[in-house]
């Protein structure tokens, strides 16, 4: 059969089909944060349109004729949703690392391809599940997904931005993240397309099964039991700089704006926590202007209030860190958090890859890394627990703090610098990630950052406070800490994410030993 006729079902030409898989693609990577406004509701998630971005891809897997085909269509469909999902990693490349436009622009495209690889063999396998158990296809998508996202959230350092469940934050599957995290949401999410697709060749328990958790799913925040008691509130400063990218690093301009400006904001501010975002301080302690260190330890030695600071760390000899320094009465010498999960190319280059980031010029580096599961700073009663960056990405390494509830963190404070990526959707992007961590643990995120989003975040995942994005500003709050830990942080924080990897394979394994119908 030729490849038209094997693809063209139900009068769809073949280049109407590929057109469909590719607007499904871009409507599944604007879901995940769909551009409104530059204040409080930036990047506004759309679950419903994420359900029928995946159920069109499903049902274009139907209409292929071959595994081969489904990869292939699978393939399409990923990579043009990792494109337009991190298409703003040309901004970091050309902008600022001086790439050529070309050259950048494939490189977002050949990550986005390699990780697509990923989706495509997990389409493939679909198709021939599919084929011989019909009854069990969703369920088998729905697996199939999981270990896709999984697999790219965590192999070869893991990158799982725009992970579908990020536009389930404020939908009827939100209520699911204290229970099984974002990657069972993701699950759940591939569980309904996948019925809603195959709803004509879907058994009557299938589809009332995938729509019983859309329902659920709205019920659970009124009915689940409430896992986290109040810790007492901290009033926090968040300081947003706003240091233009392309001269922070430099010693004649951004340097001196930086160390000028913050230094004024934490001698003069008078909450609790004051917090400066990533390398606020770009420079090593040693290279400070004399005597701007100790006046800072000093002026938090005394009294009842602290500051968390990002700064590198470290020398020649032992090598860097990129870290957070936090300066209290508790501890006049400085107490720190080293990023753990560091940025492949920006904090170390992979093997094979020095030609690449030769041709940038980007101040990068080999950084050490920081231990997993480092202790939480205590300060009044509170636990804080720094991330910096991306590492709330990776929800099953913060996780890890909460294998002795009494040690827990009470609160999450993350401090980034996204001004690499310009004023693009990564910014609002990241703030969904952080707002899945907050409905996972039942945990207030505070986010000090360089040029949004700075934000202050309960443990619901509502978004208190913000600044407006781009701006050189201050955000004062009222932050909540919280004990307690949910069902999530309890088995994460033992088994990782094995149960999910468990229960994906065992369904998949499950459904082939089923016979084929008749």
């Amino acid at each position: 059969m030729p490849a038209h006729a094997a693809v063209r079902r139900f009068g769809l030409p073949v280049a109407n089909l590929i057109a469909l898989v590719a607007i499904a693609a871009c409507a599944n990577a604007a879901s995940v944060s769909w551009p409104v406004n530059h204040v409080l509701r930036s990047g506004q998630t759309y679950w419903w349109l994420q359900l029928l971005a995946m159920a069109i891809l499903v049902w274009a897997l139907q209409r292929c004729s071959h595994w081969r085909q489904a990869g292939a269509v699978g393939w399409l469909f990923a990579t043009l949703w990792l494109s337009a999902t991190f298409w703003w990693l040309y901004v970091s490349m050309h902008t600022y690392g001086g790439l050529p436009a070309a050259l950048a622009a494939l490189a977002v495209m050949a990550l986005a391809a390699t990780l697509g690889l990923y989706y495509a063999a997990a389409c493939a396998v679909y198709w021939r599940f599919s084929k011989y158990h019909p009854r069990f296809a969703a369920v088998a998508f729905a697996a199939l997904w999981t270990l896709a996202e999984m697999a790219r959230g965590t192999w070869f350092t893991g990158f799982g931005w725009g992970a579908v469940a990020y536009a389930h934050i404020e939908g009827p599957l939100a209520g699911f993240a204290p229970w099984v995290g974002a990657y069972g949401i993701g699950a759940l999410a591939a569980w309904a397309a996948a019925s809603l697709a195959l709803f004509w060749r879907s058994t009557w328990v299938q589809r009332l099964s995938a729509g019983g958790i859309l329902v659920l799913g709205l019920l659970l925040p009124v009915a689940q039991p409430v896992w986290t008691t109040d810790a007492g509130t901290l009033s926090v400063t968040l300081l947003q700089g706003n240091i233009p990218q392309d001269e922070k690093f430099e010693p004649g301009s951004g340097v001196p704006l930086a160390l000028q400006w913050y230094g004024e904001q934490l001698q003069a501010n008078q909450s609790d926590l004051v917090v400066a975002p990533e390398t606020a301080i770009a420079l090593l302690p040693q290279q400070l202007p004399p005597g701007y260190w100790d006046a800072l330890a000093a002026r938090f030695s005394q009294g009842n209030q602290s500051a968390l600071v990002g700064i590198p760390l470290g020398d020649f000899a032992q090598g860097y860190t990129n870290a957070v320094v936090a300066f209290g009465p508790s501890h006049p010498e400085g107490w720190r958090y080293e990023k753990h999960h560091l940025v492949p190319f920006g904090e170390f280059i992979p093997p094979l890859f020095k030609w690449f980031t030769a041709m940038m010029n980007i101040p990068l580096g080999d950084f050490n890394r920081g231990a997993l599961g480092q202790a939480s700073y205590a300060f009044k009663g509170q636990r804080l627990a720094p991330n910096i960056c991306y590492e709330d990405l990776f929800g099953e390494e913060l996780g890890v703090r909460f294998l002795d509830p009494e040690q827990a963190p009470t609160v999450f404070v993350n401090v980034s610098n996204i001004g690499w990526f310009g004023d693009t959707v990564a910014i609002d992007q990241h703030l969904q990630i952080s707002r899945m961590r907050a409905l996972e643990f039942e945990r207030a995120f505070v986010r000090a950052t360089n040029t949004g989003a700075t934000a202050i975040l309960d443990h619901r995942a509502v978004i208190m406070a913000a600044l407006p994005r781009q701006t050189r500003a201050v955000l004062q709050g009222q932050v909540q800490g919280r004990n307690g830990i949910t069902p999530y942080a309890w088995w994460v924080a033992r088994w990782g994410l094995w149960p999910l990897w468990s229960l994906a394979l065992g369904l998949l394994l499950w459904t082939a030993r089923k016979p084929p119908p008749i």
